[in-house]
């Protein structure tokens, strides 16, 4: 069965915190990432194989902020498949705690090849990650 969305739950470190006492906005990324690996992960994966001939660099990103997120907060993070296309993955995240969404995001991969003393070029993903992964319901 293919993945299309994905819910990791857990709680702000004290080291993602700024001066201020709330997430810096840096972080939200690194929270989106670690929802997508986990998400590899879920379906049986992982995102940067060693020594593997392709890999997938983010080539889109994007956060808005809505609500701050402080120290010990429990949050969520849902993330869905947007797109899929032969060579890339989109998702969009949302970051929500207490029932409330703090932020919202996107995030796009590209399938690249990588070869030695040659440029990253866009490759197809293979089928067996790609069959992996589906469409979220209301995004198709």
């Amino acid at each position: 069965m293919a993945i299309s969305e994905f819910r990791l739950t857990r709680r702000v470190q004290f080291y993602e915190t700024d001066t201020a006492g709330i997430v810096h906005f840096s972080v939200f990324f690194r929270y989106m990432e670690e929802a997508e690996h986990a998400m590899w992960r879920a379906a049986g994966l992982s995102i940067a194989v060693p020594g593997a001939a392709i890999g997938f660099p983010r080539v889109a990103t994007s956060f808005e902020f809505l609500r701050p997120l402080r120290f010990e907060d429990e949050f969520e993070v849902v993330l869905r498949v947007t797109r899929k296309s032969t060579k890339s993955l989109s998702y969009a995240a949302t970051i929500e705690t207490g029932g409330v969404v703090a932020a919202r995001g996107t995030l796009t991969i590209a399938c690249v090849s990588k070869r030695p003393n040659k440029p990253m070029r866009g490759t197809a993903i293979p089928s067996d990650i790609a069959d992996r992964f589906e469409v979220a319901p209301g995004n198709r």
